[in-house]
């Protein structure tokens, strides 16, 4: 248990928290939000040790461990990734040796009956028990889960940290980090450099973690995912709501109407208080009831409304030429990227490159093959699948960056693309003004706007001076996108827009892209944001790209119930294999396995009857409904009704619904069937 106990931290005579009290108990899941800037990484410090508050104290159990992840840290680089990450066992390993130590020791020792070879058993059961304590036995087993889990390959166990880029040395320190288990994690923004089936793997580590969690995301579904509590910072103050982050939102928003009816009624009560003080200040006869006016109103305890940021992005994009129907074809193309000498690795492992690079140089790295789709117009399609794997590569071909070693590709007649590169710091002078940056690459009449296009994105006032260099990482984000302002385009290739963006800007550009007509690509791993805005997956796995035609959750089902058959099918080899060396598994143990396995097919299968039954009454309620609609006059129904087109709509969103379903359980039948 950790206790933060009214906390004052002064910056030059501002409070940036007064008085705040937190308590963080045993299997706590608390996510951190607030504005930028009010405070949440320097609380995060101030629970690790790293900075002291001004005033107020923060105490902890007895034997509580900490252990805390910034959103940047630096790695080294002097080992192979296997090595490095079995660090994070420095107790065990050290335990491992005291215990080698003492059993050559106890080998060549014959005075079995002496105090010191006593006291030398004593030490060797001793360390034992602690190995053993701190999962010495299991290490390795939890150092290939926890690397697989974040996206490593078996194939890159022995490779150098050298030679991973910034991202995935990030995932080193998170997997030491998770391998050290502390009794509370203490997490700055952790998925900024994970893909999504990395953030679906931490989501599930950190539910079933024994310890505490406390975790800074702009990630609404990894939070709603993973935390039961939710604390606010806001004008110093912290407020505790014991629920996940959706709930929250709607909880504040009660909470605020209540504080705004509270604060007009004080208000209220001041303003008459002061003019029957200002009215009766000089009669005599009144200098009571003035005087106790004056003494109500200095003891009175003013209500503070909380600040809110009112200023939000006003994104529209010119509405989209018209472009051939066919926006590109994308014929069995591949990327191979070729062998590069050392100096050339060291300065070039980007956002761009196929993985990693490092200052050694590096082999011909075969990245995907077989991609082969065509992009038609006004489809909103998205790239996923773990970092290196192609997506951004494929996105640096459709705006003809790169050229693909395999296959071809071909954009349609009349298509201007717009491009968002998510390494915007290599693409931006940092030595230009904000304005400079538009000014330089804008030209026609749209120059006269600049100023209008840089408001829309909160870039107002001297804020328009400001050299790139000193934007925030959010700043620099709603920069690139207003460059895409500039010139009418009918399809936009978006690589990981939402990095660094807050919720309400996330949720301000999502919404204008639901709305832009044009075709949209975009590469992301933010799932709340691709929700509703996608309409087909394409996954880039293993060196091959796969269609999904749904949107990124009716993915991620699919994903889940092809990774179950994955693992179905490796049990199915090793059973078989232990069966060829005389092992295998026992006959009582065979038969209730396959009893369990028939049980769970004709559950799939009751269920999927039931669905069948449930989409036929569906289909004819509908058919009723069309009938009724068709001749409205004989059925006295009036199509203009808003209650009617509600039922009939009602019903067509169910029939999906379970048509979705349907097709569900039919996937899980395949897969339990091993068809």
């Amino acid at each position: 248990m950790i206790s933060v106990d009214n906390i004052t931290v002064s910056y030059g005579g501002w409070d940036l928290f007064s008085e705040a009290s937190l308590l963080v108990n045993p299997r706590d899941r608390i996510g951190l939000v607030g504005r930028n800037g009010a405070g949440k990484t320097t609380l995060l410090k101030i629970i690790n040790g790293e900075q002291v508050p001004t005033s107020g104290v923060v105490s902890s159990s007895a034997g509580e461990t900490i252990g805390y992840l910034p959103q940047q840290m630096k790695a080294l680089d002097t080992t192979s990734l296997v090595e490095e990450t079995a660090k994070a066992f420095g107790e065990v390993l050290a335990l491992e040796a005291e215990i080698a130590e003492i059993n050559v020791e106890l080998g060549v020792r014959t005075d079995y009956e002496s105090e010191d070879y006593e006291a030398l058993l004593h030490r060797l059961s001793a360390a034992t028990d602690r190995y053993h304590i701190l999962g010495g036995e299991t290490r390795d087993a939890d150092i290939e889960r926890t690397l697989l889990g974040l996206g490593f390959r078996r194939e890159e166990f022995g490779r150098p940290t050298k030679e991973f880029s910034g991202g995935w040395r990030m995932r080193i320190e998170l997997a030491k980090l998770l391998l050290s288990r502390p009794s509370v994690f203490l997490l700055d923004e952790p998925t900024n450099h994970l893909d999504i089936e990395s953030i679906q793997w931490l989501e599930g580590y950190l539910r079933e973690y024994p310890g505490a969690v406390v975790v800074i995301s702009h990630d609404r579904a990894f939070l709603d995912n993973v935390t039961n509590r939710t604390v606010e910072i806001s004008l110093g103050k912290l407020y505790d709501y014991k629920v996940p982050y959706s709930k929250y939102v709607e909880l504040r928003r009660e909470r605020r109407e209540q504080q705004m009816a509270a604060y007009a009624n004080q208000q209220r009560m001041i303003e008459k208080t002061e003019e029957f003080i200002e009215k009766f200040r000089y009669k005599p006869t009144k200098s009571n009831q003035v005087q106790s006016r004056v003494k109500q109103l200095e003891k009175l305890e003013r209500l503070e409304v909380d600040e809110e940021d009112t200023a939000t992005m006003n994104i529209k994009f010119p509405p989209a030429p018209r472009s051939g129907q066919i926006v590109a074809e994308i014929k069995e193309v591949g990327m191979t990227f070729p062998p590069r000498p050392a100096a050339v690795a060291a300065g070039s492992a980007g956002a761009g490159s196929a993985g990693s690079a490092g200052s050694a140089g590096s082999a011909a790295k075969h990245v995907f093959s077989g991609a082969d789709f065509t992009i038609e117009r006004g489809e909103k399609i998205a790239l996923v699948g773990r970092n290196g794997e192609g997506k951004t590569t494929l996105a640096r071909m459709l705006i003809g960056e790169l050229t693909p070693t395999e296959g071809s590709i071909r954009v349609g007649a009349n298509v201007n693309i717009g491009y968002y590169a998510q390494n915007q710091d290599d693409l931006m002078d940092g030595n230009f003004t904000v304005f400079d940056t538009l000014d330089r690459v804008a030209v026609g009449d749209i120059r006269t706007r600049l100023r209008d296009i840089l408001a829309a994105f909160l870039f107002r006032g001297g804020d328009i001076d400001k050299k790139v260099k000193v934007l925030s990482g959010g700043e620099r984000s709603r920069l690139a996108m207003a460059r895409l302002m500039l010139e009418p385009y009918n399809l936009l290739v978006l690589d990981e827009p939402t990095n660094h963006m807050d919720m309400v800007s996330k949720d301000i550009l999502k919404r204008a892209l639901m709305r832009y007509d044009g075709t949209v690509v975009v590469v992301s791993h933010d799932r709340e944001f691709l929700d509703g805005l996608i309409d087909k997956v394409y996954e880039f796995r293993d060196g091959g790209v796969r269609e999904y035609l749904g949107d990124i959750w009716y993915f991620l089902e699919k994903r889940k119930l092809e990774s179950l058959r994955e693992v179905e099918a490796k049990a199915v080899e090793e059973r078989k294999e232990a069966a060829k060396q005389g092992g295998g598994v026992g006959g009582k143990e065979d038969y209730e396995r396959r009893k369990g396995a028939e049980k769970e097919v004709r559950r799939v299968e009751r269920a999927i009857a039931a669905a069948e039954k449930r989409i036929g009454e569906l289909e004819a309620e509908i058919a009723a409904w069309d009938a009724r609609l068709a001749d409205p006059a004989a059925s006295g129904v009036d199509p203009s009704d808003s209650k009617v087109f509600a039922a009939y709509n009602d019903l067509r969103t169910r029939l999906a619904h379970q048509m979705h379903e349907w097709e569900k359980l039919n996937y899980e039948l395949d897969i339990l069937s091993g068809d």
